[in-house]
């Protein structure tokens, strides 16, 4: 929904047209003046002096324009004049006779528009000029003082009325612990006065925090859509400018207009652009970003409580905001806005699918387990997705297979059947995708394959092996750990078995092996003989997801090298019981490998079931 106001602004090129056409038209009506008065020095004479001046042979050249008479002289003057100028004086009194002695001389008629023009234009065509050039460099600014230069401090937020909030609760799905969180603010907003009538008062700011897709700003917008207050739209990118004092300029007046429209909403989309800790970064050039923060400190301080305005931000990166932001009085409450669960991902599905033709065999729950970690705009991603590729088929309606296309194409990538391989290559990636099929399958407790393909998708991928988890999971142990690492050197060990030779299609599964390593010994206290010691204690980014276990070294280098050496083994014991359980079903890997190679892609029910592995072999 977009929150801009009143007439759609010009596009950017047409502001460019248009300033340019005034500088160009202001400039020639500038040097078509100057050239009236161009030409070398003149002078100013008498009429009589004219008069001799004619009848002693020294003019050269004279013209007549109206009541003015201009000429050259024959030869240059004592003062240096080429030139005159004079006023015509009317015949009954030039022809006088001259023995009266007497200078006649004229001025034009009570000055008349000429002087006025003189007096007025240069102040008009002086202040035109600057006018263009301040709305070419201004911009998108409007007027005078709206925009262009003397608008640089005004602030950029977007404010959309009351009216025009058309987001509710009932539009946000799958976190309903937030919205709960946030129906005290609503409250708040529609009786001010009611909320307050025992001492309390509502915290001054609300932080959002959670992974990118989750909501937030959508929770922002239902807020103001169920309060019926105008809503302030900013982003904390939008606050910092080359000009030093700008950032707190439009801090400023973004305070003083949500004053004037309280009870409203001010929302801060991506903080983190704004409150970034001061003095976290060892390069200069940080103090207009500090000048920004602390006027946003200061406003939030300088609140009167009895004003009904509540500031909301957002922000997946909480770790790295400013302490002064988060204390009591500011942003002193959080509201985790997290990746829905099954459940919610059912009731985010229900509203992204409303206005989609469904076909009959959807099935809502198993829509939601074939996407375990998807966000809410990945699930109004999936919904276009496979949209479109029931349209590309020309179906009636979305069914279930378009769902699973869409999965793929998200989770995998785009088909590249373009990307023909050799022969030997596509061997070595059906044992290889084979090779983390059968491991998975034949360890208890693996998440089931659901797919396994050798046609290539996305940038890099040659194959794949889908695997949907059996439910949501919140915390792993170290088995669970143990037996994700053997999956991912499945694909190494089938290509161990073909030969000696190995490929570099196994790159990614050692990388998200050995973060998984390095987790366990590092960060979890997995890694035996270095004892239950959290030996990375750096905060890192919000909700770590895996390939975000590496942090600055704090330790010494022989636990550093005792670190490495409990890493190095947990892998090697990973690759050791993926090569166990290929050896054992041998004859498994090597039907299944050929059978894709036939087929190029087998669902679940379709692959090899392989011999189970025993719990001694396991550990």
């Amino acid at each position: 929904m977009s929150g801009t106001q009143g007439r759609k602004p010009a596009p950017e090129g047409r502001n460019w047209l248009t300033g340019i056409a005034w500088i160009a038209a202001l400039g020639f009506l500038v040097f078509s003046i100057a050239g009236q008065y161009a030409g070398g020095a003149s002078e100013t004479i008498s009429y009589t002096r004219f008069r001799q001046l004619l009848a002693d042979n020294q003019v050269a050249r004279v013209v007549v324009s109206g009541e003015q008479i201009r000429g050259d002289f024959r030869e240059k003057q004592s003062g240096g004049a080429t030139s005159f100028t004079t006023q015509r004086v009317p015949p009954d009194v030039a022809e006088l006779p001259a023995a009266k002695d007497v200078e006649f001389s004229a001025t034009p008629a009570g000055g008349g528009l000429s002087t006025l023009l003189g007096w007025i234009l240069p102040p008009l065509m002086f202040v035109g000029i600057w006018f263009a050039a301040s709305r070419l460099m201004g911009g998108k600014g409007g007027g005078m003082l709206g925009g262009g230069l003397l608008g640089v401090g005004r602030s950029k937020a977007k404010l959309v009325a009351e009216t025009d909030v058309k987001v509710s609760f009932d539009d946000v799905a799958g976190v309903d612990e937030a919205k709960e969180e946030l129906h005290e603010i609503v409250d708040f907003l529609r009786t001010p006065d009611a909320f307050g009538r025992l001492g309390a008062h509502i915290p001054r700011g609300i932080l959002l925090v959670g992974p990118p897709g989750t909501g937030k700003t959508l929770l922002a917008r239902a807020v103001a859509g169920e309060a019926g207050v105008p809503f302030f739209n900013t982003n904390g990118a939008e606050f910092v400018e080359m000009f030093v004092g700008v950032g707190a300029a439009r801090v400023r007046d973004l305070f003083e207009q949500a004053r004037q429209k309280a009870p409203c909403i001010i929302f801060i989309d991506e903080l983190d652009a704004l409150g970034r800790a001061r003095g976290a970064s060892p390069a200069g050039g940080q103090d207009e970003k500090e000048q920004t923060l602390n006027q946003l400190l200061a406003e939030m301080d300088g609140f009167d409580r009895s004003v009904a305005i509540v500031i909301l931000a957002a922000t997946n990166r909480p770790e790295i905001l400013d302490p002064a932001l988060l204390r009591a009085g500011r942003f002193d409450r959080q509201v985790l806005v997290d990746r829905p669960e099954k459940k919610g991902r059912v009731q985010i599905l229900k509203v992204h699918l409303k206005k989609i033709t469904l076909a009959s065999d959807i099935d809502y729950d198993a829509l939601a387990a074939m996407t375990p970690g998807f966000t809410g705009a990945d699930l109004a991603n999936l919904a276009n997705e496979a949209a479109v590729h029931a349209t590309r088929r020309k179906a009636d309606a979305v069914a279930m297979a378009d769902f699973a296309a869409a999965v793929e194409r998200i989770v995998a990538g785009l088909e590249k059947r373009s990307r023909v391989l050799i022969p030997s290559e596509r061997r070595i990636v059906a044992y290889h995708e084979m090779g983390h099929a059968l491991v998975a399958r034949a360890i208890q407790g693996a998440d089931p394959v659901q797919k396994v393909s050798i046609i290539p998708r996305g940038i890099a991928a040659l194959g794949y092996t889908m695997q949907q988890p059996m439910e949501d999971r919140f915390l792993m142990g170290a088995n669970e750990l143990r037996t994700r690492m053997a999956v991912l050197m499945g694909g190494r060990a089938a290509e161990t078995l073909l030969g000696p030779d190995v490929s570099t299609g196994a790159a990614d599964d050692l990388a998200r092996a050995t973060d998984i390593a390095r987790g366990m010994v590092a960060r979890f206290g997995m890694g035996g003989a270095l004892g239950p010691v959290a030996w990375d204690t750096e905060p890192g980014r919000f909700l770590d997801q895996p390939g975000a276990f590496w942090r600055p070294r704090g330790y010494s280098e022989a636990t550093a090298r005792e670190i490495d050496d409990a890493v190095r083994e947990l892998l090697g014991r990973a690759l050791e019981r993926a090569l166990a359980i290929l050896r054992t079903n041998r004859t498994a890997l090597d039907a299944g490998a050929e059978n894709l190679l036939a087929h190029e892609m087998l669902t679940g029910d379709e692959l090899p079931v392989p011999i189970p592995e025993s719990n001694n072999d396991a550990l």
